[in-house]
C-alpha cells in the first residue's frame, strides 16, 4: 500500500492550495482518510477526514475554509485549501483509517493504518 501525497508550496496569506493524497494498493472508498499536519516544534494534529460514504468532517481551526474530497475513479483524496493563513503553515499528511468512518478527527492520528510522506504548505508573505 502506497499513500502519496502531493500539492504543497508557497502561498501568500489568503491564497488557496489543493493537496492530493493518491492511493495504490488500497481502495480509499472502503476506509476513512484524514488529512494531518505538523507544524515546527508542535504536535500532528488532525485537520480533516473523509468517511466511505464521503461525509467530510474538520477541525475547527479549518472549518468553513478546507474542504475534503475524493475521486473514486481516481482514488485520491483531495483537501481544498481557501483562505490560507500563516498558522497553516505545516507538513501535511494523509492517512487511512482501518475503519470506513472517521473519528476523533482533530487528534494526532495515532493508530492510523497508512500514511503518506507529507507535503509542505508554507502561508506566508
Amino acid at each position: 500500500v502506497q499513500l502519496q501525497a502531493s500539492g504543497g508550496g508557497l502561498v501568500q496569506p489568503g491564497g488557496s492550495l489543493r493537496l492530493s493524497c493518491a492511493a495504490s494498493g488500497l481502495t480509499l472508498r472502503y476506509y476513512a482518510t484524514g488529512w494531518f499536519r505538523q507544524a515546527p516544534g508542535k504536535e500532528r494534529e488532525g485537520v480533516s477526514c473523509i468517511s466511505s460514504d464521503g461525509n467530510g468532517y474538520y477541525s475547527e481551526s479549518v472549518q468553513g475554509r478546507f474542504t475534503i474530497s475524493r475521486d473514486n475513479d481516481k482514488n485520491t483524496v483531495y483537501l481544498q485549501m481557501n483562505d490560507l493563513k500563516p498558522e497553516d503553515t505545516a507538513v501535511y499528511f494523509c492517512a487511512t483509517d482501518i475503519l470506513p468512518f472517521c473519528s476523533d478527527v482533530s487528534g494526532n492520528g495515532d493508530g492510523r493504518n497508512h500514511w503518506g510522506k507529507g507535503t509542505l504548505v508554507t502561508v506566508s508573505s
